[in-house]
């Protein structure tokens, strides 16, 4: 595996210059990657598309409606018998159904919002932005630097550091969502 350094531009123009300035510097042309990264959520990595099989933050949705549900239903169960002798025998099953629907609308009121952090886990992801990227592969530590230094007046944003292999100028194991390592 080799160090890569990449860099994120708005517009297919830039990436080209980036690459005709890379290759200027002596960098090799099949070490070279550039490509348009779709959006976070959109690279269709699953089978049924997308970049996860569940959404990220949902995990605990389900159990939050059923208990959500349940207790509604009960709370509207005993509030419907109160009544059953206005409301006959129905009472009990209207007040529990009616119970179970708040109940649940309840329970989503208590879910995360987006970027929140998942209970007992780290800071978020910083995703990386849709748009061009370029990448430069090489072995040279020394390198490392002048790619930055490069990108960085070429006037690249997001510029992350990464290790993997560049091979024909296709970056073979890039993996759009694994968390870059930003390091301008």
């Amino acid at each position: 595996m080799s160090m890569i350094i990449a860099g994120h531009f708005q517009l297919q123009e830039d990436v080209e210059r980036a690459r005709r300035a890379l290759l200027d510097a002596g960098f090799a042309g099949e070490r070279i990657s550039g490509f348009y990264l779709s959006q976070p959520g959109q690279h269709d990595q699953t089978p049924i598309g997308g970049d996860h099989m569940e959404s990220p933050g949902a995990r605990e949705t389900p159990e939050g409606v059923a208990k959500g549900a349940g207790a509604g239903a009960a709370v509207g169960m005993v509030a419907g018998a109160a009544t059953s002798p206005i409301t006959g025998p129905l009472g009990p099953v209207v007040g529990g159904l009616v119970g179970a629907h708040v109940g649940s609308l309840f329970s989503f009121s208590k879910m995360k919002e987006a970027g929140e952090r998942e209970e007992g886990g780290g800071a978020p992801l910083e995703n990386r932005h849709a748009g061009m990227l370029i990448a430069v592969a090489f072995d040279d530590p020394g390198l490392e630097a002048q790619a930055v230094d490069m990108l960085r007046r070429l006037g690249a944003t997001q510029i992350e550091r990464a290790r993997g292999n560049i091979v024909d100028g296709d970056w073979a194991d890039f993996d759009p969502g694994s968390a870059p390592d930003i390091i301008h």
